[in-house]
Order: structure tokens, then C-alpha cells, then sequence
């Protein structure tokens, strides 16, 4: 029986990290993943989604700018299967990536799905129909989470899809209804809306992108909308019908009235949930909360000693640069090294475009909690920058606090935020003030440039170019 320092189940984002971190720091180290290294956010998650919004970006701007750069073209076509296939061919090499970094490091691979017999056993049920069992001094579980389906709308990967199925689909949807305005469908939704779909958004929340800061929320709406995006909020869904070759969707509106929605395709993003039904917890009596999420302290360690949890299944945002910093976290802890994470200071981004991303604490969040605060903000469209390459739309904004001037929260939506939002985290990792970003230089002419006016307008209204 092949024994190990550490065992990580699952190999997204959280666990392929923990395990190079673990290895690095000299520990015997295995890896279970029951289909792909890289887990959802490599194979049908975060990478496939960002190659077809960077394939649809480029046909968009074929379509609608390139005249006005002066580059004449023949009226573009879209190659939708070429499109597929690239996205595919992404994923390929990222995957032989990961693999490279699991031979790099010395850590052994199984694929199956990997299940406790008991706290320092597990048993891998292996993909070629054969059986192992190997011991180890410490497991990390972080197997992630599956998108979550409603009951009036199960999936059936043909018609009703998730966002799986939104990343192979054999053609462009002439109409592809929404069910949720959140980071997920307003992704998907504007990879589609750019290549010719009509696309309809229906949220039960009162605005989009619910969780982040209500001035990007509201900035968001409005660009969507002039891109042709359509939106129903306070809108709650009520029945999802599959009628073969379409679907019918009828919602409750925000005044009562009956909704009903006609289109090819619809998508449910209404979030995900933690994937831990295969671990046999059970056998070891790992506990989890009234959602599913597995319970940890403030180590991410759970009620049994030496089995750890990371990632989509514990409580927090589910992200794939938080699942990281929680695998490395867990791996250094093991080896007696004291590091930490400020939860606070975990960036949300959406990939639209243009962009939204923020970091600290939203406008809402300071009001609820009583803070005191003062807000600068700076438009994209008076930057040089904007200008010339015509991204003109949204703002940095900047919250710190009344008296110290401390930075609280950066929030922003234009073009390369999900970029520009790693300054944001530096400022408040180090607890900068709004003053001592205003007077960092940045290099002109650059869409950084909003962050020091924005940080210049929160110290005494001092934007220069507004």
C-alpha cells in the first residue's frame, strides 16, 4: 500500500496548488481527480469561458470597430466549430501544463474518485474499473462544486443547459434565455450576445452581479443594455419547459404580472453548489453546514485533526485564486509555518467588457456597518488611453475612510480591470491611504491613470483631467 504525508482530492485550481506547496516543502504527496487535472475552472470553467469571450471580443470588434480604426474588411463570418476548437485546444495545453507540474514535483496521480474508509485510508474507485487503497498522514479535500439546479428547471444538457453545456455547444442560439444575473450568465451571456444572439437575462434579485458594489452593478446594466443584452430583474422564474426544439420559460414579475420567455436555449446560472458526495465523510465524521459546505476552523482545518478543506467546498466566495491561497495556506501550516489570508482582500472579477472588478468593502457593506467614509471616483472616457483604443465606458471608484484616509475598498468597471484590480490589492494589503496612491506615479497615457484620479478625488476632490 503506497503511504503519503499528504493526499489531495480533487485537482482544480485549490488542490493542484496545495499539492505543488506541499511537495515544494518536502512532503510525500498524492493527487486524486476523478476526470481532468485542473478540475472545473480549467476544463469547464474559468479557461474555456475566457477563450470564447476573447474569440467573440475579436469577431465583435471585427464587426462593429475596425472601420473606424481605418481596417477595411470584407463583412466577417462566424466559424463556430473553429471557435469550439480552439477553446478546446486551450484547455489541451493547459491540462498538459498541470500534468507537467505534477511530474515536475514528484507527486503521484490517481484518477477515480476517491472516497474515506477512514481518517488516514481512502479508497479510489480508478477510471480503468480497478481498486486501490492508499494511506496518508493527511488529506486536503477540495473537490469543489457543481452548478446548482432548481427544481422546476433540471437540466437536461440538451435544451436547459448549464454552464457546461453553454462551453460546447454545436451552434449559436438565436435566443438564449438567462436564469441569473450573476458573474456566470452575464459571462456566457455576452459571449453569445456578441456573435449574433438574442440574449435575455431574468434575475430574482433586484439588480445584477448582487454581490459586488451597487455603483458597478448599476454601470454594468447600462452597458449591457446598449449592447443589446435584455434584463428582467425581481423577476422570480417559475416553470422551464423544454419543448424539443425550444423552451419556454414563464416567470413572475416584480409587479406580479405573468412573464413568459420563448427561445432556443436556456441557461441556468443561479450558482453553484459544494461537491462532496462521493468522499464518504460519513465514515470519518467530517461535519458539514446546512448548505453542504464542509465545516473548517480558522486553519481550514475540519472536526477530524488531520483532514483539511479548501476551495468551492467550504463557506467564502467561490473562487478559484481563493481555493489557491487556501492551498498554500493548508500546505505551509503543515510544516509549522505561520501564514495567513485576509479574506477581506480577495478581488471578485467579471470578464465581461468591459470589465468589472472590485476588492475591500463595497459602498453598502461601510453603510451597514456605520463607517464613516468619503468616495473618489474618475471616469474611463477622460483618460488618453480610453480614448485611443474606444473603451469609454466606467469608472474607478475609490471608499476610504473619513478620518484616516485609509483605502477601505477599490471598485472598478472599464477596460482591463481584471488587471488593474491587482494595484487595488496591493494598496489595501498595505493599508494605503487614498493620499498615498495619488501620489505614486503612473505611467501616461494608461488606463492605471484612473486609480491615482480616482484616489486624487477622494483626498479633497483633486482629479486633475476631470
Amino acid at each position: 500500500m503506497n503511504q503519503y504525508d499528504v493526499t489531495v482530492i480533487g485537482s482544480g485550481p485549490g488542490g493542484y496548488v496545495a499539492a505543488i506547496r506541499c511537495a515544494q516543502l518536502g512532503l510525500k504527496t498524492a493527487i486524486i481527480e476523478k476526470n481532468s487535472l485542473g478540475g472545473t475552472c480549467l476544463n469547464v470553467g474559468c479557461i474555456p469561458s475566457k477563450a470564447l469571450l476573447d474569440s467573440s471580443e475579436h469577431y465583435h470588434n471585427a464587426v462593429h470597430n475596425f472601420a473606424t480604426h481605418g481596417i477595411d474588411i470584407e463583412k466577417p463570418k462566424v466559424n463556430f466549430g473553429q471557435m469550439i476548437q480552439r477553446k478546446r485546444e486551450v484547455i489541451d495545453q493547459t491540462v498538459k501544463g498541470i500534468e507537467f507540474l505534477m511530474s515536475k514535483n514528484k507527486i503521484d496521480v490517481y484518477y477515480g474518485v476517491g472516497s474515506f474508509k477512514d481518517a488516514t485510508h481512502i479508497s479510489i474507485a480508478k477510471n480503468d474499473g480497478s481498486n486501490e487503497e492508499i494511506e496518508t498522514k493527511n488529506t486536503i479535500i477540495a473537490t469543489g462544486s457543481s452548478s446548482t439546479e432548481l427544481p422546476f428547471a433540471k437540466t437536461d444538457q440538451k435544451r436547459i443547459i448549464t454552464s457546461t453545456e453553454a462551453l460546447e455547444l454545436s451552434e449559436v442560439p438565436k435566443h438564449l434565455v438567462v436564469i441569473g444575473g450573476g458573474v456566470i450568465g452575464l459571462e456566457l451571456g455576452s459571449v453569445y450576445l456578441r456573435l449574433g444572439s438574442e440574449v435575455t437575462v431574468v434575475e430574482f434579485m433586484d439588480r445584477i452581479i448582487p454581490g459586488m458594489d451597487g455603483a458597478l452593478s448599476k454601470e454594468l446594466l447600462k452597458v449591457l443594455k446598449k449592447q443589446g443584452m435584455k434584463f428582467h430583474t425581481s423577476t422570480k422564474v417559475t416553470e422551464v419547459t423544454n419543448n424539443g426544439d425550444s423552451v419556454t420559460v414563464k416567470a413572475e414579475g416584480k409587479n406580479g404580472d405573468s412573464l413568459t420567455f420563448d427561445g432556443d436555449y436556456v441557461l441556468v446560472s443561479v450558482g453553484r453548489s459544494p461537491y462532496t458526495g462521493s468522499l464518504g465523510l460519513e465514515n470519518v465524521g467530517v461535519e458539514t453546514d446546512e448548505r453542504g459546505r464542509i465545516k473548517t476552523n480558522g486553519h481550514l482545518q475540519t472536526n477530524v485533526a488531520n483532514i483539511y478543506a479548501i476551495g468551492d467546498v467550504v463557506a467564502g466566495a467561490m473562487l478559484a485564486h481563493k481555493a489557491e491561497e487556501e492551498g498554500v495556506l493548508v500546505a505551509e501550516q503543515l510544516v509549522g509555518q505561520k501564514p495567513h489570508i485576509n479574506y477581506d482582500l480577495i478581488p471578485g472579477v467579471v470578464y465581461t467588457w468591459p470589465e468589472v472588478a472590485g476588492v475591500g468593502k463595497t459602498e453598502e457593506q461601510l453603510k451597514e456597518a456605520g463607517v464613516k467614509y468619503k468616495v473618489g471616483s474618475f471616469p474611463f472616457r477622460a483618460l488618453g488611453r480610453a480614448r485611443a483604443s474606444m473603451d469609454l465606458d466606467g469608472f474607478v471608484k475609490i471608499l476610504a475612510d473619513e478620518t484616516t484616509d485609509e483605502v477601505l475598498g477599490i471598485h472598478m468597471i472599464g477596460a482591463r480591470a481584471a488587471d488593474l484590480i491587482a494595484e487595488a490589492v496591493v494598496a489595501l494589503e498595505y493599508r494605503a491611504s487614498a493620499e498615498d496612491i495619488s501620489r505614486m506615479s503612473h505611467a501616461h497615457p494608461t488606463f492605471a491613470e484612473a486609480i491615482k484620479e480616482a484616489a486624487l478625488d477622494a483626498t479633497g476632490k483633486r482629479a486633475i483631467h476631470m
